[in-house]
């Protein structure tokens, strides 16, 4: 059975590197195999239609070919719409209440647990706040992501060592839940 998946394409068209426009992205997915392909934005999520293979899998698949057509590595993570939508609707801040730019969400490749961040001192960075959920973490930052210390902290390499790791607004994850509804 197909299942609606989105792809998330960790550090791509920022800062004029690793350019990958969004009409070869969606022309590679098809190639693969992948149909109903959309894209949203130019900095890197894409949804689509498969019917065979796993997140890991088609993530795995994903990168290879836009190494092989691009010739940069990007890392990938693929969630299906039901993974996508508990993200969503599983949110601990008041998303209805919050501007977009208030909320984030850090998708991660792999599970990951409170003892990552144990030596973060979360006073210190109040009233900005981080909590976990399911491959995910959720940060709320008041006053928006450009000027957030709480999420300069997080992005340090060692908080993230062993896993991919990559951020979207709030307006991008309901998008994403939307884009991958069917």
């Amino acid at each position: 059975m197909a299942t609606r998946y989105a792809a998330l394409l960790r550090g791509i068209n920022v800062g004029g590197g690793k350019k990958v426009p969004m009409a070869e992205l969606r022309a590679l997915m098809e190639s693969l195999g992948h149909e109903d392909v959309r894209t949203y934005l130019q900095s890197g999520q894409a949804a689509f239609t498969a019917d065979h293979g796993d997140e890991e899998s088609l993530a795995a698949g994903l990168s290879g070919a836009i190494a092989g057509r691009f010739g940069f590595d990007v890392d990938v993570i693929v969630r299906d719409h039901a993974y996508l939508r508990s993200v969503a609707d599983a949110c601990p801040f008041p998303a209805a209440d919050l501007e977009p730019k208030q909320l984030h969400v850090t998708y991660f490749s792999a599970p990951v647990t409170e003892d990552r961040f144990a030596e973060t001192d979360r006073e210190t960075f109040l009233p900005e706040d981080f909590r976990l959920g399911d491959r995910c973490l959720y940060l709320y930052v008041p006053d928006g992501l450009g000027r957030s210390k709480l999420a300069e902290h997080l992005s340090k390499p060692r908080l993230n060592k062993g896993v991919v790791a990559t951020s979207r607004n709030w307006n991008t994850v309901r998008k994403l839940v939307e884009m991958t509804a069917g």
